[in-house]
């Protein structure tokens, strides 16, 4: 049994969406899949694509093929996860400052007498 990861087209007349299947080489392209890892619409907003990378690899490793325009957004959502990685490594606040940030003032503490949900006793 021969597996490709391939594309399996969805959506309406002049407005495809694709899902990225894995499934046997011989069946129709959208026939029976074995399993669905991710959708890709061509005509959103820079092309969006979701994709399940690490069952992708999973298949790969199993000797499932991608065909050329799957092998092609597969590097696609590579680089955009090392982009967001990247980013992310960049930009990291120092602990100093986030700890700054997320401990709360002396003035914004309730304090014994004003805790909220009881009331004074008259």
């Amino acid at each position: 049994m021969a597996l490709r990861i391939k594309l399996a087209r969805r959506g309406s007349i002049h407005n495809p969406v694709y899902r990225v299947v894995v499934g046997e080489a011989r069946t129709k392209r959208d026939g029976k899949f074995v399993e669905w890892i991710g959708t890709y619409s061509p005509k959103a907003p820079h092309g969006q694509l979701r994709l399940k990378l690490d069952r992708a690899d999973h298949w790969i490793g199993l000797g499932a093929k991608p065909t050329d325009t799957v092998r092609s957004l597969i590097k696609r959502a590579r680089r955009r996860e090392e982009k967001v990685e990247a980013e992310a490594e960049a930009s990291p606040a120092t602990e100093a400052e986030a700890t700054a940030e997320t401990e709360p003032t002396a003035e914004a503490e309730p304090t014994a007498e004003a805790a909220p949900g009881e009331q004074a006793e008259s």
